[in-house]
């Protein structure tokens, strides 16, 4: 059996898997919270408990730069070592990856309707792929295509500065450089920055002025983005239009940096949910928007991921393959 761990800031999911015929079939699944627990491993070990079934081979994504199969959680105080774990959980072949890396690994299992075309592109599209997933965070991963295959590879490029295109957004780098000094992609483009984006509305170009504060709701991010899709709160739906041209500016980048001739997909919480914004002009008029670079850009597939489990599904792809090529699964 195979164990596969999705392991994000907000939450934890895990699956146990076999491997038949080439294809993954699912044996049980929990997901958990993943603030308040002392690592991973802990987390894991609860699992197990339930399952009471041989792990022959495992792999977790989970977000943060992984190097020599250790990881220090980027959004959890968490360090991950995956030698550590194989002995302390007895599953011999362990491994870590980047969470948008897992996500990675997912894509080639996903069926159709675990996506939505928001670009056709070309249809003899082939070649190298990305993906690009605001959540939590916003994660970033390359598949380098080998010729006959995609090789799924991680990387930290929503850590990367952010770069404004018009006033309003030299306005905002200049609001977020007061509040953070550095301001990354990551700073306007998750959960956290949708909010970010409303307090910056709010502070500069003035207040609400009806209704309560979307501030002030359990889940301010979700808040908002639903006042905005609802059309009852001007700032929000603002703050997520902006959100959505920002989002469509740095998927454009990723596909010009990875040459994504094979597609351009987005992952993450947040894209399912705000759809109906997505599938507006401003997405892929700032996607496409890239001087000399539009006529490519527009032959690029681009796809929304819809599936939740992508990312525990890669992993668990990840694992078998891994394990089987080194005759641990």
């Amino acid at each position: 059996m195979i164990l596969a761990g999705d392991v994000g800031g907000t939450n934890t999911r895990l699956g146990v898997f076999s491997f038949e015929g080439g294809r993954l079939v699912g044996n049980g699944e929990e997901q958990v919270p993943s603030r308040g627990r002392s690592g991973l491993s802990e987390i894991v070990s609860a699992f197990l408990e339930g399952q009471r079934v041989p792990i022959r081979a495992a792999a977790f994504g989970i977000a943060g730069p992984v190097r020599g199969g250790r990881v220090e959680a980027t959004n959890l105080p968490w360090v991950v070592d995956a030698q550590a774990m194989s002995r302390e959980l007895g599953i011999p072949g362990l491994f870590l990856l980047n969470d948008l890396e897992a996500n990675a690994w997912g894509i080639p299992i996903l069926e159709p309707r675990d996506l939505l075309t928001l670009n056709p592109g070309d249809s003899a599209a082939s070649g190298n792929a990305a993906i690009i997933a605001a959540g939590t965070g916003l994660g970033e991963a390359g598949l380098f295509w080998n010729g006959e295959q995609h090789v799924p590879f991680g990387t930290e490029g929503g850590h990367s500065s952010f770069a404004p295109e018009t006033e309003r957004e030299i306005r905002l780098l200049a609001y977020l450089e007061r509040k953070y000094g550095h301001v990354s992609w990551e700073r306007v483009l998750s959960g956290p920055g949708l909010v970010e984006l409303y307090m910056f509305l709010r502070d500069t170009e003035g207040p609400e002025g009806e209704g309560d504060d979307p501030l002030q709701a359990p889940d301010p991010a979700a808040e908002i983005a639903a006042r905005a899709l609802a059309k009852t709160c001007r700032l929000c739906a603002e703050a997520l239009g902006l959100f959505v041209e920002l989002y469509g500016s740095e998927a454009g980048n990723v596909a010009l940096k990875h040459l994504s001739t094979g597609g351009l997909y987005l992952g993450g919480g947040i894209a399912p949910k705000i759809l109906e914004a997505l599938k507006g002009p401003a997405f892929m008029a700032r996607f496409k928007g890239k001087g000399r670079m539009e006529k490519l850009l527009s032959s690029m597939p681009v796809r929304i991921i819809l599936n939740d489990k992508a990312g525990l599904l890669g992993a668990a792809r990840c694992a078998a393959l891994r394990g089987l090529s080194e005759g641990r699964a």
